[in-house]
């Protein structure tokens, strides 16, 4: 189910509209402990209440699907939440925000764990609701330096995945999470080691070589990605090679995807012949040719 990941914004008093060519633009950015007394606490927020309609929507898909395909959830990690929060709105250098992660941390940190007691409340939602498989996105994790992003993202990533898989073991389901972090490259082995246990997939962005991820990450992870989504603009040949070598790349626990979105534009036929590709690809013939066991 693709659903923006502001979504439970609102639920907690954090407004936004969806500006056509523009993007999100938050009305009341969050930039002070006074600003966070306007944000309700993750106490205070149930998803059964105030995000009905994503329920509504997963059971209409698994109606809908009726067993035939594995039905996704999706949402933002705290930290990329917490910047739009800040922010205010998109913005390449994060200016607002770097200044109350330098300046005033603790207000930072504060909303942090908000969002993280959010996050982790609206994913179990979804999973009762009929999600089989969620993917946490950090899609602002490039705007942080590995030591930054070890302080302000990860430990939060961590504690959501953690209560979550807590509640599954209790409730005894199986339900894999997938962890994806825009720009990873140079926080593979921060990420290893702090979720560790915790995802069952990383996805990595397309700016990272993949047989590079493999190795850094180890065989305990599936890996999944990561074509350069601008790929599937070029000729039928050229998508092929390039999903043969991704595969052959990734080795086996590998999830063939693009190493971000679809582009707007791309053609239909394109990536069709993406999915058609994967799924004639047989690891165990080019393990074998390869040499690899």
């Amino acid at each position: 189910m693709f659903s923006d990941i502001l979504t439970p914004l609102p639920a907690i008093g954090i407004e936004f509209d969806m500006v056509r060519g523009v993007g999100p633009r938050i009305s009341n950015p969050v930039r002070s402990f006074e600003d966070m007394q306007n944000v309700a606490t993750a106490s205070s927020f149930n998803p059964e209440r105030d995000l009905s309609f994503v329920g509504t929507t997963l059971n209409a898909l698994r109606d809908e699907t009726a067993g035939q395909t594995t039905l996704l959830g999706f949402v933002g990690c705290p930290w990329t939440l917490a910047a739009y929060s800040m922010e205010g709105k998109g913005d390449k250098n994060l200016m607002e925000t770097k200044k109350i992660l330098f300046n005033q941390p603790e207000v930072a940190h504060q909303l942090l764990d908000t969002l993280s007691d959010v996050i982790s409340k609206y994913i179990i939602y979804q999973i009762e609701q009929g999600a089989q498989v969620v993917q946490l996105f950090d899609s602002w994790a490039h705007h942080l330096s590995p030591e930054q992003y070890e302080r302000f993202s990860l430990p939060y990533t961590a504690k959501v995945v953690t209560t979550v898989k807590a509640w599954l073991s209790e409730t005894e389901r199986s339900v894999p999470l997938i962890f994806f972090a825009n720009g990873c490259g140079g926080k593979l082995e921060l990420i290893k080691r702090a979720l560790r246990g915790k995802v069952d997939v990383i996805q990595v962005d397309w700016s990272v070589n993949i047989a590079d991820a493999r190795e850094r990450l180890g065989p305990e992870f599936v890996i999944q990605g990561n074509v350069d989504p601008l790929t599937l603009l070029g000729s039928e040949s050229v998508i092929r090679d390039t999903v043969t070598k991704c595969c052959e790349g990734a080795g086996r626990r590998h999830i063939l995807n693009l190493g971000h979105g679809v582009v707007q534009g791309t053609p239909e036929s394109a990536v069709d012949l993406f999915c058609q590709t994967a799924r004639n690809f047989k690891y165990a013939e080019v393990l074998e040719r390869l040499g690899k066991e």
